[in-house]
């Protein structure tokens, strides 16, 4: 068994949003990724893709998600399943912002819309 305190959880930050991983494959062994994102009001992520299965829960704020060329309002309490090879952008709702809880497969990488490949996020490793 694996325990990972919160003082050991690993932070990353980039322009749309910090995101904390609680369990990646280098973050206490795991074979799935799970990660905190916090967007602050009105911040957008990049349009982009990922060449795995993703499953985002927002726990407090909202945001719209643009997934395969459809747009969804969420809320605390939904959940988006995001499938592989759908191009996606997540934009905090611009008053409250958003916290979201997210799991991947281990070794997700992410793509840009077009299908360059970025690699594997900090926050998935």
């Amino acid at each position: 068994m694996t325990v990972i305190r919160n003082a050991e959880a690993r932070r990353s930050e980039t322009p749309s949003g910090v995101m904390t991983t609680f369990a990646s494959p280098t973050q206490g062994g795991a074979s799935r990724s799970v990660w905190r994102v916090d967007a602050q009001p009105g911040a957008a992520g990049p349009v982009h893709d990922f060449d795995v299965e993703q499953v985002w829960t927002w726990i407090v704020g909202g945001a719209t998600v643009e997934l395969g060329g459809e747009s969804f309002t969420v809320a605390a309490g939904d959940t988006v399943i995001m499938p592989a090879r759908t191009v996606r952008q997540v934009s905090a709702d611009a008053e409250a912002g958003y916290t979201a809880v997210v799991t991947a497969a281990a070794g997700a990488r992410a793509m840009s819309a077009d299908g360059a490949d970025y690699g594997v996020p900090a926050w998935i490793a």
